[in-house]
């Protein structure tokens, strides 16, 4: 008589386990626009270093804001005034830049301006109860029109070439200044995302936020430190904007907040919170920047631009849906 041996199950190897597509749409996305726009523009000089080089410029201040945004939802926020912060920032620094302070009293004029507006931001969201999309939105158009009002709406020139180098429009050797502001940053949040208490504390409050409460994190804590990331950076960003440039405006920054939202969207972070990704963050970043200057070299006009940016976000957003329920 044959004895019954029972089946045992065996486990599967992690390299074997099914594979979450949804993971990684946006690298499949960044490299179908990669191959659309090399084929399409090949003869205009799409894939030329000068042109590639160009999209990290003028990616750079997205991406910063992008990286701080991914926090900021992360935990189930959002901030729509960074674009205008920015315009702000750039101006504060030119002021300070103009009034003798030198470098660092443009930087500390800057990012003071962003991480004031980070704080007032925060503390409506945390203390007084507003929710982050009504506080931003109004936050949005108190800057705005303060960065109007300072200067008359009149740009305010650069003329330290330092500060322009530094900040904008140097290049070291073949590589832009610009870039290694993105390198730097991108590699400090992702190690602040994933490697520190502080990252996890971040994800747990956009999870559940009960859940991380009763778990004794500090979730309003939590929070106002992210909005500070979050306007320190656009205050940044203002000043790249203003190195680019060599000056200071109140137009940098204008509809920034829907390129920055759509870049960690589509980067694979939750717009629920609870999921976060700084690597697809960027990815998503420079896929709109490649979006944007292939748009350009094709001829469009900045309606038809807006249109196809519009779609984007809606599409980020029904795939982060997605990645929610499933």
């Amino acid at each position: 008589m044959q004895s019954k041996v029972s089946k045992v199950e065996k486990p599967v190897l992690p390299m074997f386990k099914k594979f979450e597509w949804r993971n990684y749409i946006v690298y499949f996305a960044f490299i179908g626009v990669l191959i659309y726009f090399s084929i399409n523009l090949y003869d205009e000089g799409f894939l030329s270093s000068s042109n590639l080089l160009n999209i990290v410029r003028q990616t750079a201040t997205i991406s910063l804001m992008a990286l701080a945004m991914t926090f900021v939802i992360s935990t189930g926020e959002i901030d729509l005034s960074v674009g205008s912060i920015a315009a702000l920032s750039s101006l504060v620094g030119a002021l300070a830049l103009q009034a003798g302070y030198g470098i660092i009293g443009g930087l500390i004029g800057g990012v003071g301006t962003g991480i004031v507006v980070g704080l007032i931001n925060g503390l409506l969201v945390t203390k007084v109860a507003i929710p982050s999309f009504l506080v931003t939105l109004g936050t949005m158009g108190a800057i705005k029109g303060l960065a109007m009002w300072v200067t008359d709406t009149a740009p305010v020139p650069i003329v330290n070439s330092n500060f322009n180098f530094i900040f904008g429009s140097g290049d070291i050797g073949p590589i832009p200044v610009l870039l290694l502001w993105t390198v730097v940053f991108t590699i400090i949040a992702h190690v602040l995302l994933r490697k520190t208490s502080f990252g996890r504390q971040v994800l747990a409050t956009g999870g559940n936020e009960s859940a991380a409460r009763f778990s004794g994190v500090k979730t309003m804590k939590i929070k106002l430190l992210v909005f500070l990331g979050t306007g320190a950076m656009a205050g940044l960003a203002g000043l790249l904007y203003a190195g680019r440039m060599n000056a200071g405006r109140f137009s940098f920054g204008e509809g920034d907040e829907l390129s920055v939202i759509a870049a960690v969207i589509l980067g694979g972070t939750s717009l629920f919170g609870g999921v976060g990704t700084i690597i697809g963050t960027l990815v998503g970043s420079l896929m709109i920047g490649t979006i944007n200057n292939g748009l350009i070299i094709m001829g469009l006009d900045v309606s038809q631009q807006m249109i196809i940016k519009g779609i984007i976000i809606i599409l980020a957003v029904a795939f982060g849906k997605k990645a929610v329920k499933r």
